[in-house]
């Protein structure tokens, strides 16, 4: 056929042919000419070994199909055009993000298919494949732009464009790699979020409001307030009822400001228990109102604490030559003066609230304090002790188990044998009790008496394992007190004894759980009480 079709034509034909041997794997090519000599018509063939041709043919063939495979694969999203910037090529994922297919894209004008807007301002964005084609160099999308695909979503992407260069560095269309952004997107939002606002509240945290205060400190926001409020009580609240019922009072602390402030006031958890406003352009007299509105909010809600408290300082930056810092400790410093002035009050509210609450919670208790302090008090005065050291020997047996606020009622109600946890937990509230009781001045002296009430003449006892003259005498007293009453009205764990079993368990314990001095004293009182205390 070759042959006749250069007779036909009169032109060279060419076809190229591997060969026949088997092991041989060079391809030829062969040429075929036909002279028309009216002499000697004839054929001429010329055969050339195009093995290396060939081989470079098929690498090239095998690299452009990885290449299309690559780009047809790869997870991010692919669009080529050619020099015109109209389409050439969608891989999947660029088919997904935008909505078009391959084919209904092919040919069509990049900003066609690939449709970007800002997410803020909703103008168009440049077409990047237009920008690579002018300048010839790599370019990245700007920060917050949004592909809207064929079938109406709005997704945040971040993408790069190439030029395509020929073998003479002439540009020959463009590559642009995209990729949906939303995850990223929020993680960013997200850590942003956290960088600037506190975990719990939701609020501002401090590092936002140092920012905003050196930001807002210029003369047109003059005058700027400035407004400090502490939560009181919060350690007796985490102390006595835990630390989500401390959460719970910030929380509702932070709700409170949020609720009653302007929706353009800075407000900002600063430290644990520490709240503060920022007010540009606001006088001091409003500043002193917003104060009065949240703390008259506050003393409206209770939690398990009680009445919410807070106290409140303010002051104002009124020139442009105060410096700022004087005015932040102004506030601080009439912040504190309050909240000393207010104290010892509220903390004694507290107290009070806190050992309601207890007996509100373990009716029992009451009756079981209120006998503690009555016994020890006996032995006080049968001791010689004055009227002061007998009254604070009364309120020490009155307060020694307000730790127990903290132990739950399915430990302290349960009537089958405690486990070694429970009995871990019950063994916390002495020092549950220390904590509650020596943040207040009237009540620290009694808060080192009732950490060791359980402590025993030996050192056996807990928690400090002290023995003997180690142990405040008070608390020496209030132990044989209490062992009587726990003995002789019993616990939900333990049957109730007689009295006459009690005096021989306190017999059988002096130099070991009690002191023998006070507790012969005990004896000698109850014998005079005709065993009726």
């Amino acid at each position: 056929m070759v042959f006749k079709a250069a007779h036909t034509t009169g032109q060279k034909q060419e076809f190229e042919y591997k060969s026949p041997v088997p092991t041989d794997k060079r391809w030829f090519l062969a040429e075929i000419f036909y002279i028309n000599d009216d002499e000697s018509p004839r054929f001429v063939v010329s055969i050339h070994d195009i093995s290396r041709r060939k081989r470079m043919e098929k690498s090239l063939f095998i690299e452009k199909e990885r290449l299309q495979t690559t780009l047809l694969s790869i997870g991010d999203g692919v669009i080529s055009t050619d020099s015109r910037g109209c389409i050439t090529l969608l891989n999947k994922v660029a088919e997904n993000l935008t909505g078009w297919n391959q084919q209904e894209a092919y040919g069509l004008p990049l900003d066609q298919v690939l449709k970007l807007v800002n997410e803020y301002t909703r103008e168009s964005c440049e077409n990047p494949a237009r920008r690579v084609l002018e300048e010839g160099l790599i370019i990245e999308l700007n920060n917050h732009t949004l592909l809207l695909s064929k079938d109406g979503r709005e997704i945040p992407i971040e993408d790069s464009a190439a030029p395509i260069k020929d073998q003479d560095g002439q540009i020959t269309g463009v590559v642009i790699v995209f990729r949906d952004f939303t995850d990223k997107k929020e993680k960013q939002e997200k850590i942003e979020y956290l960088s600037f606002h506190d975990h719990l509240t939701g609020l501002y945290n401090r590092r936002y409001f140092d920012e905003e205060l050196k930001r807002l400190n210029t003369p047109r926001n003059l005058p700027l307030s400035l407004l400090i409020f502490d939560v009181n009580g919060l350690k007796l609240t985490n102390d006595a009822f835990g630390h989500m019922a401390g959460d719970r009072l910030l929380k509702k602390v932070a709700q409170t400001m949020q609720t009653i402030s302007r929706s353009d006031d800075i407000i900002a958890r600063i430290g644990g228990d520490e709240f503060v406003i920022l007010l540009p352009q606001t006088e001091i007299q409003e500043a002193k109102e917003l104060a009065k509105r949240i703390n008259t909010a506050l003393s409206h809600e209770h939690l398990e604490a009680g009445q919410i408290s807070i106290s409140s300082g303010w002051a104002v930056k009124t020139t442009a030559d105060e410096e700022i810092t004087e005015v932040f400790k102004a506030t601080e410093n009439k912040m504190y003066q309050y909240k000393i002035s207010e104290r010892n009050s509220t903390r004694n509210e507290a107290i009070q609230f806190i050992m309601k609450t207890l007996y509100e919670k373990l009716p029992r208790e009451q009756q079981h304090s209120e006998r503690v302090s009555n016994i020890s008090s006996l032995i006080g005065a049968a001791m010689g002790m004055n009227k002061e050291e007998i009254n604070e020997l009364k309120t020490a047996g009155a307060l020694h188990d307000i730790g127990k606020i903290a132990i739950g009622n399915e430990i302290l109600d349960k009537t089958g044998e405690l486990s070694d946890f429970e009995w871990l937990e019950i063994r916390r509230h002495p020092e549950i009790s220390f904590s509650i009781l020596s943040s207040l001045n009237d009540y620290a002296p009694l808060a080192n008496i009732i950490l060791v009430h359980h402590e025993r003449y030996d050192g056996t006892g807990y928690p400090k394992g002290l023995s003997a003259e180690q142990i405040p005498l008070p608390a020496r007293i209030i132990a044989i007190a209490d062992a009587f009453d726990a003995m002789t009205y019993g616990r939900p764990y333990k049957e109730p004894l007689t009295t006459e079993a009690a005096i021989r368990e306190i017999v059988a314990g002096k130099s070991t759980q009690f002191d023998p001095a006070i507790a012969d004293i005990f004896l000698s009182v109850l014998a005079e009480n005709n065993y009726c205390l």
